[in-house]
């Protein structure tokens, strides 16, 4: 003999509490898949506004300091049109370098043996500096910017190589990344840079 199994049908109770776990379970979905299309789109907008318009650099190497030390974290801003006494960061051979702005398209630069700046005969005021240097220089001196492009320098003259090389040279704008604006990183320094 066979027993039928009977089927008992569910209380209001069972059915509104299952109603209620449904509810829930599509609920929990919705504000889930929300989410993770909120985050997406942030970062999304994040990277293009990093790569786009603001770039985060990373220092490496000593040729900035004591404006910048290496591992300090930057924020540059793209833009064009740099003024003397601006940081800029800039391609070189599949490297980015910074370095400051000394003289823009058409200016003479000269630079005597104490590692004194003149540009267009004018001593420059580089409170900057902790020291003067001649440095890696093989240009022939007085020189003359040539134009759509800016002659630059480090701040740590004796070590760095920068537009007084013609290795480097001067800094076509379309090699320029932007200027150096904020320092985000150590916490301790963060502000604004000049």
């Amino acid at each position: 003999m066979r027993q039928e199994k009977s089927l008992q049908r569910p209380t209001t109770e069972q059915l509104e509490t299952e109603l209620k776990r449904v509810k829930y379970r599509h609920r929990y979905q919705t504000v889930l898949k929300s989410t993770i299309y909120t985050l997406i789109t942030v970062a999304a907008v994040a990277v293009l506004v990093a790569t786009l318009w603001m770039p985060v650099l990373q220092i490496y190497g000593s040729s900035m300091s004591p404006t910048l030390d290496e591992g300090e974290i930057v924020v540059s801003l793209k833009g064009a049109g740099f003024q003397q006494g601006d940081i800029v960061a800039f391609y070189y051979n599949n490297k980015i370098l910074v370095k400051r702005v000394i003289a823009g398209p058409g200016s003479w630069v000269d630079i005597d043996e104490n590692g004194d700046v003149r540009v267009d005969g004018e001593l420059l005021d580089e409170p900057y500096l902790t020291e003067k240097a001649f440095g890696d220089c093989n240009i022939k001196l007085p020189y003359q910017v040539p134009d759509g492009r800016y002659f630059v320098m480090g701040d740590h003259r004796a070590t760095s190589v920068d537009s007084r090389n013609s290795a480097v040279g001067c800094v076509a704008d379309e090699q320029i990344v932007g200027k150096i604006v904020y320092r985000v990183w150590p916490l301790k320094s963060l502000g604004g840079l000049r």
